[in-house]
This record gives C-alpha cells, sequence and structure tokens, in this order.
C-alpha cells in the first residue's frame, strides 16, 4: 500500500468513525429527551445503524461504503475503546470492594443467586427447545454458567448514572443499591472467566486457558508492583500525559497476550484495572480516569460493529418465544431476588421495592459480558441477540418503575445529616 493510499484509507476510517461518533450523541440526545440513560441511546442506535443501512443501500453499495479492511479496524477501534474502558470500570470495581456490609451483602446475594438460576431455567428453555444455532458448540457447563451470568449482572456505571440522576445517590437506598451492584459484578466477572476456561473443552484447550489466565495474573502483578516503585510515582505525578500513555500501552499489551493465548482480550484489561490499587489521591488515578473517558468515547465503535457482524445475522435466527422468556426471567430474577436480599437486610417494603428496580439496570455492563462469551464461541449470535434486547428493555425500564414507586407514595428517604457532610467532605459520591 503506497502513501496515496494509505491516506485515502485513513481519511476513510475518520470519516467512518466521525460518523459512528454522530450517531452515538444523537443516540444520547434522544436517550434523553426520554429520559433514559444515554448508554441505551447509544446502545440502540449503534447497534441498528449496520443493519438498518445494510436494508436501505443493499449488500453493493453498503461493501463500498464499508469494505472489509475498514470494517476490520473499526474491529480495532472498537476492541481497543473496550480494553481502555474496562480498566477503568475494574478499577472502580476495585475500589468499592470494601463496601460490603451485612446488609450489601444479603441485597447482592439476592441479587446475583436468583437470577443465576433464572439463567439455568433459561439453558433448559435453550435445551428443550433443540435449536443448534441458538445453543451451539460450546460444552454445556461453559454454556451454562455463560448464561446464568448474563442474567446477572448489574451495571455499575450506568446504576450509578440513574442513581444520581434521580437523586438518590446520597439516599441509604441508593448506597446500598450501588454497594451491592459492585460485588455482584466483581463476583460475575469472576465467573465470567471461569465459564470461559471450561468452554475450552479439551484438555489442551484448559491447559491453554490456565497459561492465558498465568500470563495475565502474572502481568497484573507486575503492574501492581510496578506502580508502587517511588520512581514510577513521581513519573506519574509529573507526567500525566506520559502515565496514561504507558498504562493504556501496558493494558492494551497484555490484554493482546491473553487473547492470543486463547482467552478474551477483556480478562487483560479487567486483570491490569483490578491491580492498581484505589485510592482518588493516588498519583496513577488521573491516567485511570483518562484511560476510561477514551475507552468510553470509543465504545460506540462496539455497537456498530456488533450490530454489523453479528446482529444482522442474527434477527433471522432469533424467535419470539426466545425473547420473551429470556426478558421475563431477567426481570423476575432480580426483581424477586433484589426484593428478597432487601427485605432479609433489615429493608422496609418501599426501599425493597426501589432495590428490586435498580438491581434490573444491566447497561454496558452487560454487553462487554456478551462480547466476552461471543468471543470466546461460548454464546451464539442469536442468543447474544436475545440477552443484548433484554439488557436495553430492562435498563430502560429501571426509569419508568421508578417514577411508578414515586407516584404509588414510595418516596426516596433523605440521608442522615451527618452522611451528607461526610459526602461533602470526601468531595461526593461516585
Amino acid at each position: 500500500m503506497d502513501s496515496v493510499q494509505l491516506l485515502r484509507h485513513g481519511v476513510h476510517l475518520a470519516a467512518l468513525l466521525a460518523v459512528v461518533l454522530l450517531l452515538a450523541r444523537a443516540g444520547r440526545a434522544a436517550a434523553r429527551r426520554l429520559r433514559q440513560p444515554e448508554v441505551i441511546g447509544e446502545t440502540v442506535v449503534g447497534l441498528a445503524a449496520g443493519p438498518v443501512v445494510l436494508h436501505l443501500l443493499g449488500q453493493d453499495v453498503f461493501d463500498t461504503v464499508l469494505p472489509g479492511t475498514q470494517l476490520e479496524a473499526l474491529k480495532w477501534i472498537s476492541k481497543i475503546g473496550l480494553v481502555l474502558f474496562l480498566v477503568g470500570l475494574a478499577h472502580e470495581l476495585r475500589a468499592g470492594s470494601g463496601v460490603a456490609g451485612r446488609s450489601t451483602l444479603w441485597v447482592a446475594a439476592g441479587s446475583l443467586v436468583p437470577p443465576l438460576f433464572a439463567g439455568i431455567l433459561l439453558t433448559g428453555y435453550v435445551l428443550v427447545e433443540d435449536a443448534p444455532a441458538v445453543r451451539g458448540d460450546a460444552p454445556l457447563p461453559s454454556f451454562l454458567l455463560m448464561v446464568a451470568v448474563t442474567m446477572s449482572i448489574t451495571a455499575v456505571p450506568v446504576l450509578a448514572r440513574i442513581l444520581a440522576d434521580r437523586g438518590l445517590s446520597n439516599t441509604p437506598t441508593g448506597r446500598l443499591a450501588l454497594a451491592s451492584a459492585v460485588v455482584i459484578d466483581s463476583v460475575g466477572w469472576l465467573l465470567c472467566m471461569i465459564a470461559i476456561g471450561l468452554g475450552a473443552g479439551s484438555a489442551t484447550g484448559v491447559l491453554h486457558s490456565f497459561l492465558a489466565l498465568g500470563v495475565g495474573a502474572a502481568g497484573a502483578l507486575a503492574v501492581r508492583y510496578g506502580v508502587r516503585v517511588p520512581a514510577v510515582a513521581r513519573m506519574c505525578a509529573r507526567l500525566p500525559r506520559t502515565a496514561t500513555v504507558a498504562l493504556g500501552s501496558v493494558a492494551l499489551a497484555l490484554a493482546l497476550t491473553v487473547e492470543h493465548l486463547g482467552m478474551t482480550a477483556i480478562l487483560g484489561a479487567a486483570l491490569v484495572g483490578l491491580a492498581l490499587p484505589p485510592g482518588e489521591s493516588t498519583p496513577w488515578e488521573p491516567a485511570v480516569a483518562s484511560l476510561s473517558r477514551a475507552g468510553r468515547a470509543l465504545v460506540p465503535a462496539f455497537f456498530v460493529v456488533t450490530g454489523i457482524t453479528v446482529l444482522n445475522k442474527a434477527f433471522s435466527q432469533l424467535s419470539w418465544g426466545l425473547l420473551a422468556v429470556t426478558i421475563l426471567l431477567a426481570f423476575a430474577g432480580k426483581g424477586i431476588g433484589g426484593y428478597a436480599g432487601a427485605r432479609l437486610a433489615g429493608q422496609p417494603r418501599e426501599a425493597s421495592r426501589r432495590i428490586a428496580v435498580l438491581m434490573n439496570t444491566r447497561g454496558l455492563t452487560e454487553l462487554i459480558v456478551l462480547q466476552a462469551g461471543l468471543g470466546a464461541g461460548v454464546l451464539t449470535a442469536p442468543l447474544a441477540l436475545a440477552l443484548t434486547l433484554m439488557a436495553v428493555v430492562t435498563t430502560a425500564a429501571t426509569g419508568p418503575l421508578l417514577g411508578l414507586l414515586d407516584r404509588g407514595g414510595s418516596r426516596p428517604e433523605p440521608a442522615p445529616a451527618v452522611e451528607l457532610v461526610a459526602a461533602a467532605t470526601e468531595g461526593g459520591t461516585r
């Protein structure tokens, strides 16, 4: 490829990326007007963009607008975005790992165990339907565990945004819901990695999975102890941009290495985020925040690529029965489990109902877990589509259901004055 072709290729890719980001901005604006989390707008617009354009223009024109080389480049951009975003998300989960008290554990258990069981029921439905395109060929233990995990996720970033938008961040109910979500997602990521490891099937595949985990763990330990070196800490404080580039490069290198060894790149990114010690005053915190923002800006490319490469063909293989069962089990598992866990934690009925609704927020974290399952070959495209639509529906329903509770007299309780003073002193909530 000569310099002129390379320039044309770069301009074409930049134009495509600009269109993707404009679509994401339009989706966020539409979501705000509908009083929905912005990720809902990004997700729906991004996933639908490819199939809609393909239907309107036809395959030949579509291939001209988005040839294979450009689509492959967009795939890499979306992968980079996911890796960088996961560093920040995993670090956020690590920062919240110390909030687990008795009430938090009850709510987390209630919002985790019944949804896992709901995932087992969904697996049973898929097996009874006997549709090879939906079941795939992954080993049953891996398939069952991965489906169960996808039903159990509660997205911490989207939940935090919903709590802030509705003035619930400083209420005991809001703090309990967010702390429980941190516990749920931490356990969920662990179970997700186990499911991917089980998906290797053969003894050789299992050994490769253990090798990938070992390399990822070794890289995470190197990051953990490396950032504690005084010279590194001083460099992070003096040169934050250099620290951001260095940390991002390490995360990408580890993620791609783990992927090359047979696991998902998401594992390497998550391990780097978990390896960084938490604390807002730490010198590497600005670098983590910058990586998370950069990754979040590129995530819309992930939605568009997924819509084109996976979901476009899956629509014809998705049955209404599978979609209905998936959504009903998702609502039931989180709703019943979240309410029961809150009641066992000693919460009043009104607060328990509110927590049950909040626990159904799945958002972007669910989509990343689905990408991990798809990339590992554990989930099929039709089932991933059903679970994606489930994530959109359950997350979009959170706001309206909270509104119904408000109109029904279940108002959020204010935080005690001492908690508000402490929050103000610490710089506010996350």
